[in-house]
């Protein structure tokens, strides 16, 4: 597993393959997919020769290493291969559509603006990345190097953008480059074209039985000590030539990457449905938090748990905000009892494990999180039923995402670990009671 910035972890891990394909070959293909044959792509919807039409679909193919049409003396159709592509082809299309509507709404572009004339400077993938790194860097110099290029060359390709869209995508300022509303627009839609270029490859090795690419996890406090451990080594086991980064951030920036494409999929606390009106959300099981503490800590040796007892203990809990910290005070409230008010706030489970075993301190958090020194009898959870304070963990994606086999591999695996773990009571099962 290797942790990764949530702002650019994409662009740093997309694959080779993906950042060399050319778009305008793959809306050739799209084209002559639509029409069941070159002449007639060529002709009513690419305004191209034939020949330069033919060039184009073979060398996607050959980028690709697979044939993508059956050729006939009656015209082309789709292979497996090519259906497959298509896919991804199509929503690439609407990704840059939906760019378009969206400069046309908030990034001062005409009405009538044509998509492909706004982005006929996008030549690949590579250039997808370069625009999208130097609009969250915002540094000329780090994106040079993070790519080996020039920075004219970096200079040229945001003119020419520019250029097409007819609007400014970074202003220079005293402090540096700062995006326009149009950048963080084509910044936010490049990125999602990008997570769909690099699944191209995945999806083709899917089809030929072997699993591949990259899985980009949002990995919230609770599924890391043991949920995803598991699921990632169970299915490397058996997949080695996957690679899986997790992404460890506040769900705001995890579900802000999930947005744009970064991320794959998010393990955690579900959220309200205002707070994930665009997301998909799957319950796997429920959490409640309990009161910790260590072994041989007072109030752990038979004494009775009351509120006045937690009141006069020292705590150690999440920031404010977080799930787990709202749950507790909900708790509190309810109870009309004044919340605990902590001596230190800590997001980071490490601190909070030396603070609970090296001291008296009291924390609230799930069980799960620390199941290892719990198991072990190092921290002991206190006779002090916390009512009222269950929630949903599961799998979060974006509204209408398609994943790569990889993804979808490891959620069932994620799936898998938590139907067949005691540890777990699962979400189905606890309605129902």
């Amino acid at each position: 597993m290797t942790p990764a910035h949530p702002r650019d972890k994409v662009i740093e891990r997309a694959h080779t393959r993906a950042l060399g394909i050319n778009l305008r070959h793959l809306r050739a293909f799209s084209a002559v997919a639509a029409a069941g044959s070159i002449a007639r792509a060529a002709d009513e919807q690419l305004f191209r020769v034939a020949s330069g039409v033919t060039r184009s679909i073979s060398e996607l193919e050959g980028a690709l290493g697979r044939p993508l049409f059956d050729r006939g003396s009656r015209g082309v159709a789709l292979n497996s291969y090519g259906d497959l592509v298509l896919v991804r082809a199509r929503r690439i299309e609407r990704e840059f559509e939906d760019a378009r509507a969206q400069l046309v709404a908030r990034g001062g572009i005409g009405a009538s603006a044509d998509v492909h004339s706004l982005f006929a400077s996008i030549l690949n993938g590579r250039r997808l990345a370069v625009i999208a790194s130097l609009v969250e860097k915002r540094n000329m110099p780090a994106v040079a190097r993070e790519f080996g290029i020039t920075q004219p060359a970096i200079s040229s390709a945001l003119k020419d953008l520019e250029g097409g869209l007819g609007v400014a995508l970074l202003e220079r300022r005293t402090r540096g480059l700062v995006p326009t509303p149009a950048g963080d627009i084509v910044a936010f839609y490049f990125k999602r074209v990008l997570a769909e270029l690099r699944h191209i490859g995945p999806d083709i090795a899917a089809s030929e039985g072997t699993l591949q690419g990259s899985v980009n996890v949002g990995a919230l406090p609770l599924g890391r000590t043991q949920i995803l451990p598991e699921a990632i080594a169970s299915l490397l086991a058996r997949h080695p030539g996957l690679h899986v980064a997790t992404v460890e951030s506040p769900y705001d920036a995890l579900a802000a990457s999930l947005r744009s494409g970064d991320i794959d999929f998010i393990l955690g606390a579900l959220r309200s449905s205002a707070e994930a009106r665009d997301l998909q959300q799957e319950a796997l099981f429920e959490d409640h938090i309990s009161v910790i503490a260590r072994a041989g800590h007072p109030l752990a040796r038979g004494v009775r748990v009351d509120f006045d007892a937690l009141r006069q203990a020292t705590w150690a809990l999440s920031r404010q905000g977080t799930p787990s910290r709202e749950l507790l005070e909900r708790f509190f409230s309810a109870a009309r009892e004044a919340p605990p008010i902590p001596a230190v706030e800590t997001g980071d489970l490490a601190v909070l494990r030396g603070l609970l075993l090296e001291s008296d301190m009291l924390t609230a958090i799930s069980a799960h999180q620390l199941r290892h020194e719990i198991r072990n009898a190092s921290l002991v959870v206190l006779d002090f039923p916390l009512a009222q304070t269950r929630r949903e963990i599961g799998l979060s994606q974006r509204l209408g995402a398609f994943p790569s086999p990889g993804a979808r591999a490891l959620m069932q695996e994620i799936r898998s670990v938590v139907a067949r773990s005691p540890d777990f009571r699962t979400a189905a099962a606890s309605h129902s009671q």
